[in-house]
């Protein structure tokens, strides 16, 4: 992939508006991690779930409709995007 290449795919993913790496994100990662028992990865993705306070993650590392504290995972391969939307 190219330099542009690469900076047009990070522009386009920033119009998601991701949440900043904060101390803060970090310190909820660890707590998931711990309650959960995730990889830190998987509990980055949930605490900063959490932190925008979306209730849906849509992943297919994680286990299928498993409630983390608010967040629920849905694993988009499982289901038709209508069942996605309301959930």
């Amino acid at each position: 992939m190219s330099l542009g290449d690469a900076q047009a795919d990070i522009s386009d993913l920033m119009s998601w508006s991701p949440p900043p790496i904060t101390a803060e994100l970090i310190t909820g990662a660890w707590m998931v991690e711990n309650r959960f028992g995730l990889q830190f990865w998987d509990a980055l993705m949930v605490a900063a779930t959490q932190q925008t306070g979306c209730r849906q993650l849509l992943t297919e590392d994680l286990q299928d409709d498993q409630d983390l504290d608010g967040v629920l995972v849905v694993n988009p391969f499982a289901r038709q995007p209508e069942d996605i939307l309301t959930s």
